[in-house]
């Protein structure tokens, strides 16, 4: 854990100091927080409460019940944006383990690193929660200010609900997480074999297809966020974990990566 904790602290020492990296951890969350709060403050306006829920998506009127039109129309936007909260813990590691191996190698910093005693595992390892760490605590600070600003500009107790729903907590603390751990894997394996981190950077955005199929997917009425969709989800998401960990390792050949890096 010694050797595991000495990666965390040197990726943090070095890759924070790139302005991007600090651009995507510090103000991307706050974005992505502020674009479904000022949607909730504008429902109002958007929408009288004597309004006809007939008008609402066919897969949202069995959710509606006896809430308010306003409120079900609240509920509706709300479960949109929670694909906001999603992307966070995707896009934001992908920007440190980007720089992770790549950048060290245009800094000259892989090389005496991979000349110690510390395994390919541990490496990783490090590397890996280096890049998730910030990025999951950036997504939950995110969510906790949005569920406290929320009622402040207008959020109606139902759709309030419907942020601290099942729904919603699993999305954030169980796949955002994973997500979190796919991404940073995933641009490791890129970032080992090319020596731009830009390049692993956007070829690392591939990731983020997925999410956008899921929004229009909802907007279609093709995919509907609920219990068992988002169980199936963390299912799924955790397989591709353990595998892209896996393959994280067995592709990272340190004895010649240097080498084949032009």
């Amino acid at each position: 854990m010694n050797r595991i904790r000495t990666i965390i602290d040197k990726e943090w020492a070095e890759v924070f100091k790139n302005r991007l990296v600090l651009f995507t951890v510090a103000f991307l969350p706050l974005v992505f927080t502020a674009l479904p709060l000022g949607i909730l403050a504008t429902t109002g306006s958007l929408m009288d409460t004597s309004g006809d829920v007939a008008d609402l998506p066919p897969s949202l009127l069995a959710a509606c019940g006896a809430v308010k039109p306003t409120e079900c129309f609240q509920i509706y936007l709300l479960n949109q944006m929670l694909v906001l909260f999603m992307l966070m813990p995707l896009i934001i590691p992908i920007s440190i383990a980007a720089y992770s191996i790549a950048g060290e190698k245009t800094t000259r910093s892989l090389e005496p690193l991979l000349a110690t005693p510390i395994t390919t595992l541990e490496l990783l390892t490090g590397k890996a929660l280096a890049a998730v760490i910030p990025a999951v605590l950036a997504t939950w600070g995110g969510f906790l200010l949005f569920v406290i600003l929320a009622p402040f500009v207008g959020a109606s107790a139902a759709a309030t609900g419907a942020i601290l729903s099942p729904i919603w907590l699993l999305a954030v603390f169980v796949a955002g997480p994973l997500m979190a751990v796919i991404a940073v894997n995933f641009a490791i394996i890129i970032s080992s074999r090319t020596s731009d981190p830009r390049v692993a950077e956007q070829m690392s955005a591939v990731l983020v297809v997925p999410i956008i199929a899921i929004i229009f997917g909802q907007l279609a009425g093709v995919i509907t966020l609920n219990v068992q969709f988002m169980l199936s989800a963390i299912a799924v998401l955790f397989v591709a974990a353990l595998g892209l960990m896996y393959l994280g390792v067995r592709f990272f050949e340190r004895e010649t990566i240097l080498t084949k890096w032009k």
